[in-house]
């Protein structure tokens, strides 16, 4: 993200990011909870994407950016990009299960990334953009190994899936100005060039419920 933000600066003159955004309508949270919410927790590279591939699913009410997996307390987006805290870019994900599984949600965790590319994302390249599954209870962790044997069987990729399976045990919510970041700044070329069209193509490929 960082590497492609500067690179994408330069191209902004032949670029517009009105025509590349203008079709695309970006889900954002909405601030009330229901009283029987679940959370899930989910790193898959740059996460002003994931925020948009979650929240544009009927039954999310949010996805919150923030860093996970690592061991450094309290990090800030600077730790995290050294790669020197063990966090990636994670969202929490709050949703209604009586409106979207669980199991939903992480058909879209793996059908909104390329889950083979080990630290990386596209160009985003750190342990940063690592992708991980971060499971609450044995049932969720079962889901997810069922969904990673089950793409494994089918050969959907060339190369090995290197999702990192683990136990959740701490989220810390990010920066303000990462929270809705597509949302608020359409404009960004980052945004227009990368974020944008990955959005499109999961919502073009995946066969989920997708807000109006």
């Amino acid at each position: 993200m960082r590497l492609l933000l500067a690179l994408f600066i330069s191209a902004t003159a032949f670029v517009s990011c009105a025509q590349t955004t203008g079709n695309v309508k970006v889900a954002v949270g909405s601030q009330k909870p229901s009283s029987n919410e679940a959370v899930a927790t989910f790193a898959e590279g740059c996460f002003w994407h994931a925020e948009i591939v979650f929240q544009s699913l009927v039954g999310v009410r949010d996805a919150v950016s923030g860093y996970a997996g690592g061991t450094t307390t309290n990090p800030d987006y600077e730790s995290v990009a050294s790669g020197e805290t063990g966090h990636a870019e994670t969202v929490q994900v709050y949703y209604d299960p009586s409106k979207i599984s669980y199991e939903t949600l992480v058909d879209a965790f793996f059908a909104s990334q390329d889950p083979t590319t080990l630290n990386r994302q596209g160009n985003d390249a750190g342990t940063e953009y690592r992708s991980i599954a971060f499971y609450r209870t044995e049932k969720e962790k079962q889901i997810i190994e069922a969904k990673i044997n089950a793409l494994t069987a089918a050969k959907k990729y060339k190369n090995k899936i290197v999702t990192e399976v683990k136990p959740f045990t701490k989220f810390y919510t990010a920066e303000a100005y990462h929270q809705e970041y597509i949302y608020n700044h359409p404009d960004n070329p980052y945004v227009a060039n990368v974020s944008i069209p990955d959005f499109q193509k999961f919502k073009a490929t995946f066969k989920g419920n997708f807000k109006p």
